[in-house]
This record gives structure tokens, sequence and C-alpha cells, in this order.
């Protein structure tokens, strides 16, 4: 864990200002990319408990460990949307940025009088990234869904788990995620062709063809063979040796991707002579002949520890890899070396260790982000410094229980 350096650049953001509607996972995690980038998010939160995933146990001293892991480097603002004013305190704010997010059910943003249309033609350089489970169109658009939902639909649930078993969510909950990689690419994509026609425009973001979009190779191979792909643990449906293997303590992967590391595998198993074996010596016959390849390398493994395996391994340039905890991950040498791991300053909990930035630009440092804010912490220098409200007119907001 590790103090990164300061600097006065921000990123290639700075100046980039986002109104996030968004909550809960897929919204929050695009907006958290444009802030890792530099930009400055200004995330609208309802009052009471604000975005939800703000009660989602465990929490410490009433802060939920959900929020803080995809809400760093953010401002909270409380606008109750469900008044004329609150809406209006919106639209002004939508008049003064770059770029909004939001992730609601089609529909939702219009019925508040906070669409696209009607925000364009107040502010025309606005980019507006909607973000949902199944997009604007179709016969799902009003359809809810949750990560496991998005996972089923998309086939993605269909080819993870061991084979003859039933299904297994992935473990990192990328139906959701996915937003938090499209949505942005999108925006930046708007953000140059802006620069072009000095123009803002409409992004419709579904998770479902994001996660059928990162079928890849797998959506291919039905097409090719014109039969759903099963699930294979977490071996290669093509490629073999390629999985996970026993070793006397743990477990170890080794991946072969060409003939060169075959090779490479067989010498660094002491068994050089099976590199040119007949039944081994292409992609296709190691496919074809899967069950003796992967009892041969775990009869090897499984009288060797981790450890051992990881130095013969890396003596032979063999890509492999120990199955490591998330702690471990993220304690490791090299998470360490890419500063991946820093502390930050939060207003409740002090010193607390936050998950770094993932994308680095040599020969500049960003700062350490900002702690993930407590609800509202930002709502009076929101509207004194961007809408030029006084502290008189604030407080009238606050009275009136229209801001928090």
């Amino acid at each position: 864990m590790t103090d990164s350096a300061t600097s006065g650049w921000g990123g290639p953001l700075s100046g980039v200002r986002v109104l996030d509607f968004t909550r809960v996972l897929a919204g929050p995690a695009a907006s958290l990319a444009l802030a890792d980038l530099g930009a400055e998010i200004i995330k609208v939160e309802p009052p009471g408990t604000g975005d939800e995933t703000r009660t989602f146990p465990p929490m410490r001293d009433g802060e939920s460990h959900y929020f803080l892991s995809i809400n760093r480097g953010k401002k909270s603002i409380v606008i109750d949307l469900k008044t004329e004013a609150g809406v209006a305190l919106a639209r002004d704010l939508a008049a003064k940025c770059d770029i909004l997010t939001e992730n609601y059910r089609s529909g939702v943003m219009d019925r508040l009088g906070l669409g696209y249309e009607t925000l364009s033609a107040l502010n025309p350089r606005l980019i507006y990234c909607a973000i949902s489970g199944f997009g604007m169109t179709g016969p799902l658009k009003d359809r809810p869904s949750f990560d496991i939902v998005l996972q089923a639909m998309s086939g993605a649930l269909s080819v993870n788990g061991e084979p003859g078993a039933l299904p297994s969510k992935l473990g990192i909950p990328l139906g959701d995620l996915v937003g938090g990689i499209n949505g942005p690419m999108g925006i930046l994509a708007a953000l140059y062709e802006r620069s072009v026609t000095g123009r803002g425009r409409l992004i419709d973001v579904s998770l479902m063809d994001g996660l059928i979009g990162m079928l890849g190779y797998l959506a291919q191979l039905a097409f090719f063979t014109g039969e759903d792909p099963r699930p294979q643990g977490s071996q290669h449906p093509n490629l073999v040796p390629y999985g996970i293997f026993p070793a006397s303590d743990g477990s170890i992967v080794i991946a072969c991707l060409t003939n060169s590391f075959w090779g490479r595998i067989c010498a660094a198993l002491g068994m050089p002579e099976r590199t040119d074996d007949p039944r081994f010596d292409t992609i296709e016959k190691r496919r074809d002949n899967r069950a003796a390849i992967n009892a041969m390398i775990s009869e090897f493994t499984s009288q060797r520890t981790v450890e051992e395996l990881a130095a013969l391994l890396a003596e032979h340039q063999v890509p492999h890899a120990p199955i490591l905890g998330v702690m471990e991950a993220l304690s490791q040498p090299q998470a360490i070396a890419r500063e991946m791991v820093v502390e930050t300053e939060h207003k409740v909990l002090g010193k607390i260790p936050i998950v770094n930035r993932s994308i680095k630009f040599p020969g500049d440092t960003q700062p350490v982000p900002d702690a993930p804010p407590v609800l509202g912490q930002h709502t009076g220098e929101i509207l004194e410094e961007i809408l030029g409200l006084t502290p008189g007119q604030i407080e009238a907001l606050r009275a009136a229980q229209v801001v928090g």
C-alpha cells in the first residue's frame, strides 16, 4: 500500500464536468472511469439513503463497502427530483455540464423532465449517456435487470462452470461492469466528435449488448459449428493444456497457446520427448487428446508444490500463475509496483485503502483519488460554485427540502 506522489495534473479529462444520475453498479462504474481520467463527477442522489448501495452491508461506521468501491473521486449533491424546484436545479446543472450519465429504465428520465431532448435543447453540447440492462429499444427495454439476468440472457452464463454441472455465475459482476467499459468508450468518442461538430449526442448503452459483444470467439465458434459452446470449467474449448492443475499444496494455472509453448511446457515438466509426440504435436491433436494430456501433466504437478512448479515454468517462460486470493492479489509485488492500492482520507472513516486508477499516464502522475463522498457532502459547494447561488438561497432550498 502506498501514497502516490501528488501533482497539479488532474488527468486528461480535467475540466470536463459530468452530471451523474447513476446508482448501484453499472452506471457508477462508468462515471468512476471518467473520474479516474480526471473528469469532475457531480453525483446526484435522492434524499434519505441516497444511492441504494450506501445501505449494502457490511458497513463500517455507517459507510458501505459497496458504495466505497465504485464512487471514489466523485462529489455528492442531494436533490429531490420529485419536486419542481429539484428538477429545475438539475436542469440548471445540466446546462453547465459536458456529459450526463444515467442508468434508469427507459423513459424514467423523460418522465422526470430530464430526458435527452429536453436537456439538449438547453445545452446542445451535452453528451447524454443512458445505460440500461436492455437498451432503449426492443421488447425488453422496460424490463428490470440485474447482473445474473444479463449473464443468463447474453449466453455468458451458459459457458461458465464445470462440464456436466449447472452453469456458474461469473465471480466478477461483468454483466454490470461492462457498462463501465462501453459507457466511457462511447462518451470519449462523442467528446471527440463534439470537438469537430460542436454538438453532443445521445448514447444508448445496453448491458446485454455489451456482454454479447464479449462472447468473442465463442460466438464465432457457434456460427461455424451451428452448436452451442459448452462449459469447459477452467479449460479452453480448443487449446490444451489450458487450465488449472493440482499441486501438492494447492493448484496452478498453466496456459498453452501455440506449439512453441507446448515445447516449453514439455521441457519444464521433464518430458521433452512429448514435444514431437505424434498424438500431441498440433493444436487439433492436443484438443482431441485432452484427457491424456491433462492426466500426464496432473501426475507431474500433483507431486510438487506451487512454488516449485512456478519456478520451473518461469525458467522455461511458460505462461502460468498461482491462484491468488483477493488480499494476496492486492498485496503482491506487481500490484504494489503499479500502485494499485493507495490510501485516501474519508470524511467519516479517516484514512482508508482504496483501489487506485487502472490506467496510467507515464510522465505525469495524478494525485491519489478523493475518497468516496458521504451523502450530500458537496451540495453547498456545487450550488454555490457552479450555479452561483448565495448562502441564503441555498439555505432556503434546504429549508424547503429540495436539497439536502
